[in-house]
């Protein structure tokens, strides 16, 4: 597949090292030169420095020929113009747009977006996907990481082993026995910097990161099992009014549950719009960093605190003042990945990359075809697909033992007539099947093989 992707920073460099990593044909266009010289040193890309709305750059770029263009730069307005020039000019078929404005993401102007208005085939919005992470955390807090499969029926749940943990030195085949009707499977184990699929002889130590793929009903359980508790959020203390804070706030407001949350922003004008956008959150206008401000705010009776301002390190800084005046979780918003080392040693229970969510929602529609979801473990380290099984699929009508899976690859969830079950050696994956897989990222492309997602691409 050839793609063009527009905007060579965390975003597209990201997506531009999945996709030549597939042995797809990548050039990346930014009017950056430095952006571009990196992308074209360390992946294997090409590079063109220029803007991405200009014809004759995208000429330049191959995009009479190109199958997709992702334009991914920090200008709305050049992402959608980008998008108009690739189809009235070059008919590029698939066009992905990261779009930041509120105002191009209302339901009401979704008309923008047919094929003779402004040709959008996929529409990103990082800040609505970060404000969604920033609600699963919420969901299961003590989870590092939670993302939703099969409709919300199963989810993908990030956690911490303690050394306390009730399963510590507990081989996985053994977990099975002693919860049979545990509809959970540990597909990831992070140790020492290294992520890799476990196998059944396998044990958890303390310190390890554990995924897990488990059925939405068995979530509290499986958090028991491993030694966590699932405590409802009913107090949420908000650092930050723009977008994501916002959009979180509202969430909260029409969840159906009674969450008393409170909305701290710095700047008076963006605390007096959302004092104006909100009916029951209260929204103070000061410095999160401000002790005696996160006092007035509750901070030592709520249950946790959520900083998601534009800046990483008043984030840090504010949910580590945050857990000192006795808050006792807090979440982060970090864009620079750098960063997330220092999370275990400050105390911060858990933090939301903004690149690998919208990565995540960019691989969601590059892997086409039969791929309904997919989401970015760590910094690309691993991907959880979820696919619908094609007849013409090698695994259709297979017992799982017989497939060939990859080492690095494990199925998490199998959804046959609404139904989600836990997957064992000997179910057969049938046609018609949704399946839940985790694959390292080197394995993902033997993975899409099994899916033949490749067949009916466009």
């Amino acid at each position: 597949m050839k793609v063009i992707i527009c905007g060579a920073g965390q975003v597209g460099w990201q997506i531009a090292r999945h996709l030549s990593g597939e042995n797809n044909d990548v050039t990346v266009v930014d009017s950056n030169p430095d952006l571009v010289r990196r992308a074209t040193d360390t992946l294997d890309v090409q590079g063109i420095a220029g803007f991405a709305s200009y014809p004759d750059i995208l000429e330049q770029a191959g995009a009479r020929d190109a199958d997709m263009i992702i334009a991914a730069t920090f200008s709305d307005e050049v992402n959608m113009v980008t998008c108009q020039v690739a189809h009235s000019v070059f008919s590029v078929p698939r066009k992905i747009a990261r779009l930041r404005a509120r105002s191009y993401l209302d339901a009401i102007y979704s008309d923008l977006y047919r094929r003779d208005h402004m040709p959008i085939d996929v529409v990103i919005s990082p800040e609505l996907e970060v404000a969604e992470a920033a609600l699963q955390r919420l969901s299961a807090p003590a989870a590092f990481d939670v993302e939703q499969f099969l409709g919300g029926r199963a989810q993908l749940l990030g956690i911490q082993i303690d050394p306390d943990c009730p399963v510590v030195n507990t081989p996985l085949r053994q977990l099975t026995d002693l919860f049979s009707t545990l509809r959970a499977v540990v597909v990831g184990i992070r140790r020492e910097g290294r992520l890799f699929a476990p196998e059944p002889g396998d044990q958890i130590f303390p310190e390890d990161e554990c995924y897990i793929c488990v059925h939405a009903e068995d979530v509290s359980r499986c958090l028991e099992v491993f030694g966590k508790s699932n405590k409802q959020q009913d107090r949420v203390v908000i650092v930050g009014g723009g977008n994501v804070g916002l959009t979180v706030a509202k969430r909260l407001e029409t969840s159906g549950r009674r969450i008393r949350a409170k909305v701290v922003e710095k700047n008076r004008k963006i605390a007096e719009k959302a004092a104006d956008a909100l009916e029951r959150t209260i929204v103070l206008n000061g410095d999160g960093l401000d002790s005696a401000l996160l006092a007035e705010a509750g901070i030592s009776r709520a249950d946790a605190v959520l900083c998601v301002t534009d800046d990483d390190k008043t984030n840090m800084l504010t949910a580590v003042r945050a857990k000192n005046l006795g808050c006792p979780m807090a979440i982060a918003l970090i864009n620079d990945p750098t960063l997330t080392p220092l999370m275990g040693p400050l105390g911060i229970d858990a933090y939301i990359n903004p690149r690998a969510t919208t990565v995540s929602s960019i691989l969601r529609h590059i892997r086409h075809g039969r791929v309904r979801g997919v989401y970015s473990i760590g910094d690309a380290e691993a991907e959880v697909i979820e696919a619908d099984v094609l007849s013409t699929s090698p695994m259709s009508g297979r017992p799982i033992r017989e497939i060939a899976f990859p080492e690095g690859v494990l199925v998490g969830a199998v959804m046959r007539a609404e139904k989600v079950m836990r997957p064992n050696a000997d179910l057969v994956i049938e046609e018609g099947d949704t399946i839940v897989i985790f694959a390292l990222t080197a394995d993902v492309p033997e993975v899409e093989r099994l899916l033949q997602v490749s067949i009916d691409y466009f």
